[in-house]
């Protein structure tokens, strides 16, 4: 019989104890400082419901480990529509890179330059999209963007290029590169 009431009340302590952790879960949701009681509904009145905060945006991208992930690829072979490391057009390769950490990208080159926001040329940072035009220019149209890198800092970017036909490093003051540089834009 000792044996029953020690079971008895071990088992009731047990069953308090899990009844005031869930309890206490349940009272402490609602925000910070605790829980936000709610009017309960009151009949003859429309009950409103109010739609949950959007997470906070944060950047969880690290900048240096995409740019990490974009020099890796090094070398691999242009590929014209290609978006994976058998072989990577400009556009595939930025996406690739982008999405190894959750960051969509459109897959063409003139979507991808609407994507983000503007960076001035002066406030280039490391993992921002360098866009350029690679066609003959038209007086009787504006340059359209047409290839694609990743800043990788000091004035380079990384990126798939048909001439060498292997993903590579540049220099952004390169005369080519120089003069026909359009813009930049910040992902993440």
């Amino acid at each position: 019989m000792l044996i029953r009431v020690r079971r008895s009340v071990s088992l009731r302590a047990a069953l308090t104890l899990a009844v005031s952790t869930f309890a206490g879960a349940c009272a402490s949701t609602g925000g910070p400082g605790g829980a936000v009681p709610r009017p309960f509904p009151v009949p003859g009145r429309a009950r409103i419901l109010e739609a949950p905060a959007p997470p906070p945006q944060t950047s969880a991208v690290d900048s240096y480990a995409l740019v990490g992930t974009a020099l890796s690829l090094r070398g691999t072979p242009y590929r014209n529509g290609g978006a994976d490391p058998q072989g990577f057009d400009c556009s595939g390769f930025t996406q690739y890179v982008f999405a190894q950490y959750g960051v969509p990208l459109a897959r063409d080159v003139r979507d991808q330059f609407e994507q983000g926001k503007s960076v001035k040329s002066s406030e280039l940072a490391v993992g921002d999209l360098l866009f350029f035009t690679t066609v003959a220019i038209s007086p009787s149209r504006p340059p359209a963007p047409t290839h694609v890198g990743i800043a990788i800092g000091g004035n380079q970017f990384v990126h798939a290029p048909s001439s060498t036909g292997v993903v590579r490093v540049e220099h952004l003051g390169a005369s080519y590169w120089s003069a026909r540089y359009l813009g930049a834009r910040r992902i993440n």
